[in-house]
């Protein structure tokens, strides 16, 4: 049996458990969704989340072990999301990892979320050449990073308020879009016209982000043109998104040498944002890096993966997860 790490994510709405080896290849990965939980309210109820949680762990952990025809005692250790996220269903997660590690006397390495979306490009097959630019786009965190190899990683720049996700869900809401709506403002920008000058916030300013103007923008748009073509908002918005995306990514690659562009996180599923990233990558002659499409979005593969990262430290002895997490630390 090759080395392999067991992923346990909880940050949100979704209870996910993989088992990965330190290829990436995923010999299993099971999902108990949320989504009928939180649909009529049009977002996650974080109460609910949690509850949640704690009613699927034990048999997504069971059945994932199941599918992938290993024993607990195959494993090397337990990777688990340790933040940022929702608390509650975060404590259903580590709580899990914890108790399991004291268990089977696996190790336990606690992993920043993000951290293991920057990781997920390598999921199935080795894509990312180093160094490399990413671009993480995701509902609660957009930014960009410079990494020399997979543990050593500068973060050039990060979300002051709405993320990329959390802009689009919050525009396909006014549209009537219900949730989760970015896959379906993308599907309607391809049928309208960008002819709305919406804003491009701070899109001059560093590598930060800052995208509750552009959300705002679009409310007002919406409230003084109740005639207003939703296709052509969809459109023109979407528009807004990329160009700030992709001119902040041009300037972080032309100032951070990379042989790989990665773009990691929920938002990376998105056509448009692909095919921009293809153009800017084709144009710098740089690699583009993406994960496959089911893995773009929250998943406990990733976490696994990024677990192999920490395995052999030191101060990887006994089972323990450091609770302790900063926006720089991953």
């Amino acid at each position: 049996m090759k080395d392999v790490i067991l992923g346990i994510e909880t940050s949100c709405d979704d209870t996910a458990v993989a088992l990965v080896t330190s290829e990436g290849t995923i010999l299993s990965s099971v999902v108990a969704s949320q989504l009928d939980v939180h649909a009529e309210f049009g977002g996650i109820y974080p109460e609910f989340a949690a509850r949640a949680h704690i009613s699927a762990i034990l048999p997504t952990v069971h059945q994932a072990f199941k599918n992938a025809g290993i024993a607990p005692n195959d494993i090397k250790a337990i990777g688990v999301t340790r933040g940022p996220g929702l608390i509650g269903s975060l404590l259903v997660g580590l709580n899990t990892a914890t108790g399991l590690g004291l268990g089977w006397n696996k190790p336990v390495i606690g992993i920043n979320h993000l951290r293991g979306h920057l990781r997920s490009a390598d999921l199935e097959q080795k894509r990312v050449r180093y160094p490399a630019t990413i671009l993480l786009v995701s509902g609660g965190h957009t930014l960009l990073a410079h990494m020399k190899n997979p543990v050593e990683i500068t973060l050039l720049g990060t979300t002051l308020d709405d993320s990329v996700g959390e802009c689009y869900d919050k525009v396909g809401r006014m549209l009537g879009l219900g949730y989760p709506g970015g896959p379906v403002v993308d599907r309607m920008a391809t049928k309208g016209l960008p002819s709305i000058p919406f804003p491009r916030p701070a899109i001059n300013k560093g590598f930060d982000f800052s995208f509750s103007g552009l959300k705002s923008a679009v409310a007002r748009y919406l409230d003084a043109h109740p005639e207003a073509v939703y296709e052509d908002v969809a459109a023109s918005y979407v528009l807004a998104v990329m160009d700030v995306l992709m001119k902040k990514s041009s300037v972080a690659l032309k100032q951070y040498p990379s042989q790989s562009f990665v773009i990691v996180g929920g938002v990376a599923a998105s056509p448009q944002l692909r095919e921009e990233a293809a153009k800017l990558c084709n144009k710098l002659n740089v690699e583009l890096c993406l994960p496959p499409l089911r893995w773009s979005t929250d998943n406990a593969a990733m976490v696994a993966l990024a677990a192999f990262d920490y395995l052999n430290l030191p101060t990887i002895t006994k089972p323990v997860v450091d609770l302790q997490l900063k926006i720089t630390d991953f």
